[in-house]
């Protein structure tokens, strides 16, 4: 297994959380500019429009990947808020195989504002390489979403890339259709897409008591896929550096244009406490495993 898609897996395992790290290893590598995205489960035939920095892109407004959740529709049978509260800081640890802290990673709640006529939290997601690793391979990303307030739908996603010292900057505004924004790159999603860490942070929204599966479309920043989280447990007893908690287990399954990515299998592990932490995310691959483990909690 190469370096780079050791540092690929560890770095994305937290900054894409819910929806695992193959997602944005594949889409980022030989990428310099962000690709517009398009639906994941059918192909369809719609208008144009124009974009900033990306070709032309269907407008997908009036199509929905199958089964997945609209944030004022069926996603309020089992989601009432996530349990965000600003200036939360979660510090992890990623570990590939037999290697250990490979990388550190830092996911918090920046704050909640106004943004773009909306309410939104910005959330935000530091990776950096750890020796020796780093001494080969020095990365130190960044992620910014811009979601609802409400629903955790991505309004704004942003990638701050700095690998090697090759850095690359994406800016992308997440819309349904219409022309492009002045001051970014217009990605047309569908209705209801939320992006990696929108996507952690409404899994810690959802009932799991009353919800089996949920499923979401997930924008990577170039794909769009078709995420369902599906409960396995909830009386799941798991040791990490932060201590040991009793968690619920949450199975993901991503699909690609119709069909399950069968060779990557995720596993996230949510606190049984008041804002149900993540506490551990399991990547098993075909070439490695990953463990991704809380370091602490502000």
């Amino acid at each position: 297994m190469s370096l780079r898609t050791t540092a690929g897996i560890t770095l994305l395992a937290v900054a894409a959380g819910a929806t695992g790290a193959v997602l944005w290893l594949r889409s980022h590598q030989g990428q310099t500019s962000p690709v517009i995205a398009r639906p994941a489960a059918e192909a369809v035939e719609s208008q144009t429009v124009a974009t900033t920095g990306a070709p032309a892109a269907e407008d997908l407004s009036s199509k929905a990947v199958p089964g997945s959740e609209k944030p004022t529709g069926d996603a309020k049978a089992e989601f009432a808020e996530a349990p965000l509260r600003t200036g939360e800081v979660l510090e992890f640890t990623a570990n590939v195989s037999k290697l250990s802290n490979v990388a550190n990673l830092r996911v918090s709640v920046v704050d909640q504002r106004s943004f773009l006529g909306k309410t939104v939290w910005h959330l935000r997601a530091n990776a950096h390489t750890e020796n020796p690793l780093r001494m080969v391979f020095a990365v130190d990303d960044q992620f910014d979403s811009y979601s609802d307030a409400r629903a955790l739908t991505s309004v704004q996603y942003e990638m701050h890339l700095d690998e090697r010292g090759e850095k690359v900057e994406s800016v992308q505004r997440m819309m349904t259709s219409g022309g492009a924004p002045a001051d970014a790159t217009a990605a047309i999603v569908l209705p209801g897409t939320r992006d990696p860490l929108g996507m952690l942070e409404y899994l810690r929204g959802v009932d799991w008591t009353k919800s089996a599966e949920v499923r979401s479309p997930v924008y990577d920043g170039r794909k769009l896929y078709d995420v369902r989280a599906r409960f396995r447990g909830g009386v799941q007893k798991v040791s990490v550096p932060a201590g040991d908690f009793t968690t619920s287990k949450i199975e993901l399954r991503v699909f690609e244009n119709g069909a399950e990515m069968k060779d990557s299998h995720f596993f996230l592990y949510l606190a049984n406490n008041s804002t149900r932490t993540p506490v551990l995310l399991e990547a098993v691959m075909p070439f490695a495993d990953a463990r991704v483990e809380l370091l602490k909690s502000q």
